[in-house]
């Protein structure tokens, strides 16, 4: 099986850089400094208009943990036939039970809303009771790939897990390995039988206000909110090659 690199983005910049460097496909979201959550549908629309390679949409409603009310629910939902709508790739999704199952029936509602496309479970896996569990559940509710750090914080930490879940796995679903991944471990990822690669390639870049009142956060004090972060064309590329020459 060939490698597939897929490149994850919060803007429209960071898209076309990335398909610039080479990605097999982008996963598209906003705020990757919180870990990922729905895209504006006006981004969603520019990225699909510019693009040409397979654009997949994260939808999360928020940061935290992954057990949604009944509201959040109603919004992604929503969101997922929008997505459709507009002719995305696919969606990205993932839910838990306040007992750490999958949402099953909520996974089931959102998989049926967007028959058709591709079907990827985010981390919300890493933070499920049991991984095989919930690779299972994965397959019986029409997965295609779980995106998975190995129930690690970083994925080569969690290398001897994505071995065994792909594995366990046997072809009937894809795993693809996140958090922490680069062209420095993709060998190491790869010797764990992992042939699929999430990363988001980034770059800080400084922001072009020059009055900057300084002492006054807009959101998140532990960030520097004159960078902005996008991802690096050649930093893509990189990665590219490396799974090229494997």
């Amino acid at each position: 099986m060939e490698h597939l690199l897929e490149i994850c983005v919060d803007s429209l910049e960071s898209a076309l850089a990335a398909q610039e460097g080479g990605a097999d496909r982008l996963e598209l979201c906003a705020n990757l400094l919180i870990g990922g959550t729905s895209p504006s549908l006006g981004l969603v629309r520019q990225v699909l208009r510019e693009v040409s390679i397979p654009v997949n949409v994260l939808l999360r409603p928020r940061f935290g943990d992954f057990c949604f009310t009944p509201a959040e629910k109603e919004t992604t939902l929503w969101e997922v036939e929008q997505c459709r709508a507009l002719g995305a790739n696919g969606v990205v999704l993932g839910a838990l039970l306040p007992d750490g199952r999958l949402d099953g029936p909520f996974l089931a509602d959102c998989v049926a809303a967007s028959a058709g496309m591709c079907h990827t479970l985010h981390r919300a896996f890493d933070l499920c009771r049991d991984p095989f569990e919930g690779l299972e559940d994965a397959i019986a509710l029409g997965f295609d790939t779980i995106l998975t750090s190995g129930q690690q914080a970083k994925a080569p930490q969690g290398a001897e897990l994505l071995r065994q879940l792909t594995a366990r796995a046997a072809g009937r679903i894809a795993i693809l390995a996140g958090s922490g991944v680069g062209p420095d471990n993709l060998a190491l990822l790869a010797r764990a039988g992992v042939r699929q690669f999430h990363f988001s390639a980034k770059r800080a870049v400084p922001s072009p206000m020059r009055f900057r009142r300084e002492g006054v956060p807009m959101g998140l004090p532990v960030a520097d909110e004159y960078l902005r972060e996008y991802a690096d064309a050649a930093l893509v590329r990189r990665a590219k090659q490396i799974l090229q020459a494997m």
